[in-house]
């Protein structure tokens, strides 16, 4: 919103002191964004008059038109005699009023005026447009030309208003009545303690039988519907300069008398008017839902076909007007004909979610629709429709016809009850009834009520709906730059949960590792779990979809933190870097099984533990996942030797390392699962109270996943359930003993069937070995045609330690041959060479 400071101080008697700077700095303490204050006219310098042009004399021997005209400007250049002036503007004839800017002064832009010479002639002066003198497009597209009754000599400057200044207000949704002048006005006498002179308070004649008839068949869209007809107006008559100077300083175009009248009375008191040609009109006037169908041309030329959504005026021909919106060019006024000489001025009110559902399903957002949906004073529209009269009948000459047509809905006002001490808890100061009370009434809230305040919330502050709103209509009326600033004591907390630690150290440990944390956003699209080769039934194809995502390509919520995290690799592959390894913790989302909606929390109190609990219920599961993907060489080549790539193990290793930072052991064994190539996928597993439980998986992706997404050859990934790793931990890990006996180490090689897993092996052989058994490593694989086609061999490291003696000989073979006769009793293992 546009807000001329001159226009402002009509409404509010401001010290004539006060610059636009000063009001700024007031408004945006009383909560309105003054983005800007533009100063205009503030380097321009006279001598800039009226005058009229005597002569025109055309200087056909150049390649365009120029004019060499002889001005009438008074004694304004010393003389009193004619001004000769080099011109090639052409809509200007002999006899008209134009504005001339003689030598020596300065146009906007830091242009200085001189005698020069041009076109064979010396030209003393300029014959000036709208844009030369920096006030915008005025429709006319070349040289003003002022009302005949102007005088000679005249300054131009004061008399277009060249000079002031103009605040340029960023209005949010919920401040709807500051796209006017009195809206603004009242702020701004709030703030400055004066009285408003309100422009709405006008006298406006009662309702009566002989207006013009209206019918409205949808109250709920249309509750308000005002309709004045005025007769006899001058078809030439012309917006005066005062009024087209006030619309193009708000930053809108003028365009004929009976549409500025209308533009400037919704400037002023932020109600939208429409003005239809009368003559145009057939029959009654109706407001209803359109036909799914209907077709409807705006005035802007376009043809638009209509949705049973829209609200729209209509006659007895059909829709006439989009409501709220834009109006039909079956009944615009047509001023190029000067034809138009009855108008009948509609003022209403309309549902504003409706009108901003309209102007979005169009594409065609309009002044009007603007203050619609932001919410428009319903109470308004018989004081603005009667401003609109009154203007039409001043400056058109027209006669204000006695019938007035109101079609009313019965709405109650909103009240609103509220403690008096209610803005106190908020702001954590003391303000006290009487000033809760005053800074109410400021607003235009009716307050009655001693410690419960009953407050009739005004009809142009739509958003005041609940106690909050009152209370911060008090709070930044009385400053928030006069708030305590105070640091908040929360109490002494027990620090980090388990939780939370093991996801530092997880993120200490890859990092240490040699991979780079790579965070994403958490959306995915359901696309990439078909290009991951999940199953129908697969959990992870269960998503939670978002109702307003940022990418209509990725409505959902993960439940699998690869998609990102291969998608970076992608990026950085394409990019040169192609050695990498990548990780990520982050939460992904599963729907629950059952749908709560979620309640809404207080915020005059701390929620309750019930009251949070339910909305965690609301609330989709969220595990904390960890990934990691690998790519490219693992260790360089160089000097010191050759280097290894990326493979299946280190996936696997990344899983180890975490379990290790969790206190758990991993259990590792082949699987096959979804994107992991099925000859190199390992199943991730943890025991939780007994029962094993696979947690994620580790390995080389699939040829058809890398093809898919466009990866790297070998691309390697892992990914695990981190909060089910903690559930299986036995607490913090703890920091291995350092026993001064030294070790006893047995090797033992067992030829077992190829069907049978390494894990199955190791854990039996941990288990028999018993609490002597430091630590336990497979150190070769092989196979043979001596062992047979379907049995392989197996060989471990068993290192044995005792924490108060030195193990003998007999003791370490004892517990190895403990271990062999687990392994053999459950696996069928027999020692090699046996």
């Amino acid at each position: 919103m546009r807000v001329p400071l001159s226009w402002l101080r009509e409404y509010v008697d401001l010290p004539a002191t006060e610059t636009g700077r000063d009001v700024q700095a007031k408004l945006i303490s009383a909560g309105l964004e003054v983005e800007t204050v533009e100063p205009l006219g503030a380097d321009l310098k006279g001598p800039l008059v009226v005058g009229q042009v005597l002569t025109i004399e055309e200087l056909t021997e150049f390649k365009k038109p120029i004019r060499f005209c002889t001005v009438a400007v008074g004694t304004a250049n010393g003389t009193g005699e004619p001004q000769e002036i080099v011109c090639g503007a052409r809509n200007f004839a002999v006899g008209d009023k134009v504005v001339v800017v003689l030598p020596g002064a300065v146009l906007p832009g830091n242009f200085a005026i001189a005698a020069r010479k041009t076109y064979g002639k010396t030209s003393h002066g300029m014959i000036c447009s709208g844009d030369e003198l920096g006030m915008g497009d005025d429709g006319s597209g070349g040289i003003i030309v002022l009302p005949p009754e102007v005088e000679v000599g005249t300054d131009a400057i004061e008399l277009l208003q060249l000079v002031d200044e103009v605040l340029d207000i960023a209005v949010t949704p919920d401040r709807g009545y500051a796209l006017s002048m009195r809206g603004v006005a009242r702020e701004t006498a709030i703030a400055y303690g004066l009285p408003l002179r309100d422009p709405a308070l006008l006298d406006v004649p009662a309702p009566n039988a002989f207006g013009y008839p209206v019918q409205v068949s949808d109250p709920m869209g249309c509750d308000r519907f005002t309709a004045r007809t005025v007769t006899g107006l001058d078809p030439d008559a012309h917006s005066p300069i005062w009024l087209r100077r006030r619309l193009q300083k708000a930053g809108m175009r003028p365009i004929s008398l009976a549409v500025d009248i209308t533009n400037y009375v919704m400037l002023e008191l932020g109600q939208p008017l429409h003005a239809y040609d009368r003559s145009r009109v057939q029959g009654t006037i109706g407001v209803r839902r359109a036909e799914q169908g209907e077709k409807l041309t705006t005035l802007d030329g376009v043809k638009r076909t209509l949705n049973a959504e829209d609200l729209v005026i209509t006659d007895d021909r059909g829709p006439i007007g989009l409501a709220g919106v834009m109006g039909g060019a079956n009944t615009e006024i047509d001023d190029t004909e000067g034809t138009t000489t009855e108008v009948v001025v509609e003022a209403a009110h309309f549902d504003a979610i409706s009108i901003a559902r309209t102007a979005r399903r169009h594409k065609l957002a309009s002044e009007a629709s603007k203050r619609f949906e932001r919410g428009v004073d319903p109470q308004a529209a018989s004081a603005a429709a009667q401003r609109t009269v009154d203007l039409l009948v001043l400056l058109a000459g027209g006669t204000a016809d006695a019938g007035v047509t109101e079609v009313i809905a019965p709405s109650a006002p909103h009240s609103i009850t509220i403690p008096a001490n209610h803005p106190d808890k908020v702001a954590g100061v003391d303000y006290g009834r009487e000033t809760v009370v005053r800074r109410l009434q400021q607003v235009g809230c009716d307050v009655y009520g001693q410690d419960e305040l009953i407050v009739t919330v005004p009809s142009w502050r739509p958003d005041l709906t609940d106690p909050n709103d009152l209370a911060e209509e008090v709070i930044r009326l009385e400053g928030y730059e006069n708030l305590p600033s105070t640091l908040p004591k929360p109490p002494a907390g027990p620090g980090l949960t388990d939780r939370q630690r093991l996801h530092r150290r997880v993120g200490r440990a890859l990092a240490g590792a040699g991979y780079v944390e790579s965070p994403n956003y958490p959306f995915m699209g359901e696309q990439v779990l078909d290009q991951f080769g999940l199953a129908d039934d697969d959990p992870n194809r269960k998503v939670v979809k978002l109702v307003n995502p940022l990418s209509d390509e990725e409505p959902a919520l993960r439940t699998t933190l690869l998609p990102g995290l291969l998608q970076a690799l992608r990026r950085n592959d394409g990019r040169g870097s192609h050695d990498l390894a990548l990780f990520e913790t982050g939460l992904v989302f599963h729907p629950r099984a059952e749908l709560r909606i979620a309640g809404r929390l207080p915020v005059d109190r701390r929620p309750t533990d019930e009251e949070i609990a339910s909305l965690t219920a609301a609330l989709p599961v969220q595990p904390r996942h960890a990934a990691v993907v690998l790519a490219g060489a693992r260790e360089q080549a160089g000097w010191w030797g050759k280097g290894r790539p990326a493979d299946w193990a280190d996936a696997i290793e990344a899983a180890r390392i975490l379990a290790r930072e969790a206190g758990t052991e991993l259990l590792v064994r082949s699987g096959q699962y979804g994107p992991w190539h099925p000859g190199r996928c390992a199943e991730l597993s943890v025991v939780v109270d007994g029962t094993q439980r696979v947690v994620g998986h580790a390995g080389e992706l699939h040829p058809r996943v890398l093809k898919a997404l466009g990866l790297p050859a070998r691309t390697c990934a892992m990914e695990l359930d981190l909060d089910a790793l903690e559930e299986a931990s036995s607490g913090h890990p703890k920091g291995p003993k350092i026993s001064t006996f030294p070790v006893a180490t047995q090797d033992v090689a067992l030829v077992v069937d190829k069907a049978v897993p390494h894990a199955d092996v190791e854990a039996a052989l941990r288990e028999g070995a018993g609490e002597l058994l430091e630590s336990i490593r497979l150190f070769d694989e092989y196979e043979s045609e001596q062992l047979g086609g379907d049995r392989k061999s197996l060989a471990y490291a068993l290192r044995f330690r005792a924490d108060d003696r030195t193990l003998t000989v007999d003791e370490a073979s004892a517990a190895r041959d403990a271990a062999v006769a687990l392994a053999t009793e459950r696996t069928g293992a027999v020692l090699r060479g046996a």
